[in-house]
């Protein structure tokens, strides 16, 4: 297995080399000059996300296609994969993980403007849309829609099931080891049956999706609405106390982050040190794009399926997930991560892994910090679990048809029992690939159809009520 390891970790080096970093980037950027700054919309966005329009076309509301994609991205990435950029990249990870945010706005916004634009519906009425379908229908490239699709399915496994299912599991284990240490006959039980409890905690994880999945998209959307301004608010809630215990050290690892993130510097307390431009652009642009996901494709399939009036208003909304999940939730882990390291000797990042560095930041808070994070690590994880098992079997449709659907949720919950008992290394080194590959396809739909995106956006950017009469395709699938 560690052979295994090893090899998939010399892909990624590639994968996420210079090239693929310029190519994220750089989009991110076109795309920001390309739609006129489209962020200065952010405030719109955010008030039209909570607007219904009832009347329009689609199968659910644009409030619950923005919570389903904020399911998928609000995950472990937040917390867990923000620990891990700091770990391996630096504290300047941050930084870089924040401006793929803030840039990142664009591409979320525009790959989900063209989602909705070439969106078809089936002759029972449900919306269908994606880069899969952007590629037929926008550019008559469907090989590569299928190629997408293909390579989209499959990381619906990674990032989508395998990595957060091994995140709920590791969360309790570590959590129920630190209790067992008082009772001698539940350290033993776990010490003799070390996976017992990981296919415990996949056998109810996989239970408690079952029961969702299979109602569909309205009832993946429904739980959605509920759940997750519930977690984001309990999480955020956590943070802020932190960063206040903290507020001594705040300044500071603001600005230790902005220096580290383009120069190297050497230890600053912990083990904490800047590793230099290349390694902090490196893990912060891929957690960024593993965190609020622009770049590959993903949220568009749900923004899709959304109620709404013309492209543009819809793609706002959906570019309100990287600013919630980037800009805000991400910059907040990052800063509570480094004040806690910079005023806790304790700390030390060497020792650590990005996970016990956070829990390491939440146990400051007496009593009540471990079971937030424990709250936050399941619960983001849950969700994303849910929005990812919709992606997956949109992407599977458009290659199989309606017919792959059943046996693809029996597929995904056999998944999730089997996957916590998985290395964890492994699972995120296959994530960090599939991530990869799939945003290839997607960032040459986005940038090929970039005029499309110019022109819809000046069009319909002063009049976001004028409703877009132009037919929806019924396809036979």
């Amino acid at each position: 297995m560690e052979l295994v390891t090893k090899i998939i970790e010399t892909v990624n080096n590639v994968l996420w080399g210079v090239p693929m970093i310029l190519l994220l980037f750089g989009t991110h950027l076109f795309l920001t000059v390309r739609t006129g700054f489209i962020q200065k919309k952010t405030f719109t966005a955010i008030r039209l996300s909570v607007t219904k329009d009832p009347d329009s076309q689609g199968d659910i509301s644009q409030f619950g296609a923005l919570t389903t994609a904020l399911a998928s991205t609000i995950g472990t990435g937040n917390i867990v994969g923000v620990g891990t950029a700091i770990a391996l990249g630096g504290p300047g990870a941050v930084l870089w993980c924040w401006l793929t945010g803030v840039f990142g706005i664009a591409t979320k916004y525009s790959e989900s403007l063209i989602a909705v634009k070439y969106r078809v519906k089936t002759k029972d009425g449900t919306m269908l849309g994606g880069a899969m379908y952007a590629l037929e229908r926008g550019l008559h490239m469907k090989w590569l829609g299928i190629i997408f699709a293909a390579l989209a399915s499959l990381t619906a496994f990674g990032i989508g099931c395998g990595v957060q299912v091994n995140a709920i599991s590791s969360i309790i284990d570590s959590n129920l080891k630190a209790v067992s240490r008082g009772n001698p006959s539940l350290s033993a039980f776990l010490s003799d049956h070390p996976q017992a409890l990981s296919l415990a905690v996949g056998i109810v994880v996989a239970s408690v999706t079952g029961l969702v999945i299979f109602g569909g998209v309205k009832v993946i959307a429904r739980v959605c609405e509920r759940l997750v301004p519930f977690m984001a608010f309990f999480y955020v809630i956590g943070c802020l106390v932190i960063l206040f215990i903290n507020r001594a050290y705040v300044g500071e690892a603001f600005a230790v982050i902005v220096k580290s993130a383009f120069t190297r510097v050497d230890s600053i307390a912990g083990g904490l040190a800047g590793s230099g431009i290349m390694m902090a652009s490196r893990y912060g642009i891929a957690r960024g794009l593993f965190s609020n996901e622009s770049g590959m494709g993903s949220a568009p399939i749900v923004a899709a399926a959304a109620q709404t009036r013309n492209p543009v208003r819809q793609a706002l909304v959906s570019s309100t997930g990287t600013f919630w999940d980037t800009v805000v939730v991400c910059l907040l882990t990052g800063l509570v991560l480094v004040s806690s390291i910079i005023g806790n000797d304790a700390i030390s990042v060497a020792e650590l892994s990005g996970g016990e560095l956070t829990t390491a930041a939440f146990s400051q808070i007496p009593y009540i910090g471990s079971p937030i994070l424990i709250f936050g690590i399941i619960t983001f994880a849950y969700s994303t679990i849910l929005g990812w098992s919709y992606y997956g079997e949109r992407c599977l449709e458009y290659l199989l048809g309606k017919k792959a659907l059943f046996p693809y949720r029996i597929v995904w919950t056999c998944v999730l029992i089997i996957s916590p008992l998985i290395q964890l290394e492994l699972v995120w080194s296959i994530a960090d690939t599939l991530n990869a590959l799939m945003a290839i396809p997607n960032i040459i739909a986005v940038l090929l159809l970039s005029g499309v995106v110019a022109r819809d956006t000046k069009h319909y950017l002063n009049h976001l009520d004028e409703k877009d009469d132009t037919p929806i395709p019924v396809i036979s699938k």
